[in-house]
Parts: C-alpha cells; structure tokens; sequence
C-alpha cells in the first residue's frame, strides 16, 4: 500500500462512516450475524469504548477497532476486549487491520491495562502475541477462536465476559 493511513481516535461525527465500513466489512462473512455495527453502537451508548480508533485514508475512513472493558470471573482488573475490527472490503489484507490492532494494544498498555481478549481467526492473532489460553473461556465459544494476550504475564482463571452490548442484534434506542 503506498497511500499513508492515519490511526486516529473516533469523533463523535465519525460514527455514520464507521457503522458503514463495519457492515460492509462483515457483509459476506458467513459466521457473522451482521450486528457488529450495532455492536459499536452499543458499546458507544453505553459509553464503554475505552479505546476507539479509525484508520482513515485521504480523509475517508478505511477501518474500525474498537476495545471495552470485560469481566473475569476470578475478578482480575483491567482486561479488554477486542472486537470488532472492520476494514472496507475494498482495502483488506493491506495492513490497515494490522494498524488498528497494533496502535490499539499499545493504547491499552499506555492506559495500564492488564491485558485483551478477543474471539476470533485462528490463524490471524497470533503474529501479536494472542494464544488460546486453557485456563481462560467465553461461554459458548469454541476454544480455539478464543484468544487472550497478557500483558503482566498473568492470566485470569475462569470465565470472561464480554459488555452486554455484545448481545446487540438491532439500533440502541435513543
């Protein structure tokens, strides 16, 4: 890719064109259930975006991440949550998704976090440090698109779970 993305913070006015490249990112991916975008927008309702960023090329924006907070069942602090992350279509596996991810991990240990997990691609999250740890679960997920990352070198034990917003399926309500 030879045109400079810029990883900024989301404004408030982006979150028409971040619901837009979410939607269209997860249009034909079939194990989606096409709620991501209600995801964020419940994540920003419920005013549990920690860390929210745009990749944005020429002033339009390309990609989306977002991290909130989630609970651990033997009560460790400061665990995140990844997800989602989006890239338009038209830009995939051109690095924009590597960006938002790996500015997005660094925000999270500047803020003191404690670590991330996220569901996702097996083959994708390990290159930053992701692994599928045992003695960490998301109930009703399999173990191998569960995916954890320390960052103090210590797991939780147990369950996490996610923000309610997580269970989205249609608009926040206003």
């Amino acid at each position: 890719m030879t045109t400079s993305i810029v990883i900024r913070d989301e404004q408030s006015a982006d979150a028409a064109q971040i619901a837009a490249v979410t939607l269209a990112a997860f249009a034909t991916l079939e194990i989606s259930g096409h709620t991501e975008h209600y995801i964020v927008d419940a994540l920003r309702a419920a005013g549990v975006l920690t860390v929210s960023l745009v990749a944005e090329i020429d002033g339009r924006i390309v990609g989306h991440i977002a991290f909130s907070p989630v609970r651990m069942s033997d009560g460790s602090a400061g665990w995140y949550g990844l997800g989602p992350v989006s890239v338009a279509p038209d830009l995939q596996r051109q690095g924009i998704g590597t960006a938002l991810i790996s500015e997005g991990l660094a925000r999270l240990r500047a803020i003191g976090a404690s670590g991330c997990c996220l569901v996702g691609h097996p083959a994708y999250y390990g290159r930053f440090g992701f692994s599928n740890p045992p003695e960490l679960a998301l109930a009703g997920v399999p173990p191998e698109v569960f995916f954890a990352l320390s960052f103090t070198g210590q797991t939780p034990r147990g369950e996490v779970v996610f923000h309610d917003a997580f269970k989205a399926t249609g608009p926040t309500p206003a």
